[in-house]
């Protein structure tokens, strides 16, 4: 299908293509896949900002932040090809062609991604599918989710004495999660669960089941690093019960580990200090 008929991204884009300088046409053109971040605009890379502010057209995820968005240039067609949990607005095949069909045109491209391209997001495909059509293309890494949202919950991946290794996984699955638990279980490694909200029940069930103490410290990070992040502690065996409890919303993201317990601890190094502080 020609993107300009596809449903769901005509209207926004074939009247904006107008104002894309057409004289770019006899040029080369070039896809940047450039990771977001998770949200504060202030964790974009200086080259992300100023690739997203050379571009002839920009398409963007749906985890791409309303404060990220906002540094869009206003005259740059700003096209939403993003994947939410049953809505898709646009076919990951038809969204790889329609990369190669502009840089071909001659327009400098820039694909822009929540997170880093290459964690979960499906960057190594949209390259592939790019550097097969002997599209120029560069991949300009991001903050992944995992780090920028502990860090924001001021829980640390790695903590000497409590965690040496730090696994993501991704909760994403058609049917169900092709996962070693038992691997995962033995690590002894903070595990992070990207897109785990819906799978809450089959990772504490699995997890339980190859052995993870049920009292496991867990965070279910909403919303991380943005003005509404909201940070939930409870343990293994309570993380389906709580996802309901507190109705958390996607973006979420899940961390399971000793490391969790750092947050109270920090928390309580502040409390003490202000303390003394005031004595």
């Amino acid at each position: 299908m020609n993107y300009l008929q596809h449903p769901n991204i005509s209207a926004p884009f074939s009247g904006q293509l107008d104002s894309v300088d057409r004289a770019r046409a006899s040029q080369i053109g070039k896809v940047f896949l450039v990771g977001a971040g998770p949200g504060d605009a202030e964790l974009l890379t200086v080259k992300a900002l100023r690739i997203i502010q050379s571009a002839d057209i920009i398409f963007y995820d749906y985890l791409v932040s309303a404060e990220i968005r906002s540094l869009f240039p206003k005259t740059t067609p700003a096209i939403y090809v993003g994947k939410a949990k049953n809505q898709h607005s646009i076919a990951q095949e038809e969204l790889n062609q329609l990369l190669v069909q502009q840089a071909l045109s001659g327009f400098t491209v820039c694909r822009i991604k929540g997170g880093d391209p290459f964690v979960f997001g499906r960057g190594g495909e949209e390259l592939m599918e790019l550097r097969s059509a002997g599209v120029e293309s560069e991949v300009v890494p991001g903050i992944t989710s995992a780090s920028g949202c502990a860090t924001y919950a001021d829980i640390p991946l790695t903590h000497r004495g409590v965690s040496q290794g730090c696994t993501f996984v991704t909760g994403h699955a058609e049917k169900s999660l092709d996962v070693n638990w038992s691997a995962l279980a033995q690590l002894n490694h903070t595990l992070v669960f990207y897109m785990g909200l819906t799978r809450a029940g089959d990772i504490t069930r699995e997890l339980l089941n190859a052995g993870m103490d049920s009292h496991t410290p867990v965070a279910i990070i909403e919303n991380g690093c943005r003005k509404n992040q909201r940070n939930i502690i409870t343990e293994l065996n309570d993380l389906s019960d709580a996802v309901l409890r507190e109705q958390v919303q996607s973006p979420a993201l899940i961390i399971v580990g000793q490391v969790v317990n750092l947050k109270a601890e920090l928390a309580l190094v502040i409390e003490q200090q202000a303390m003394s502080l005031s004595a």
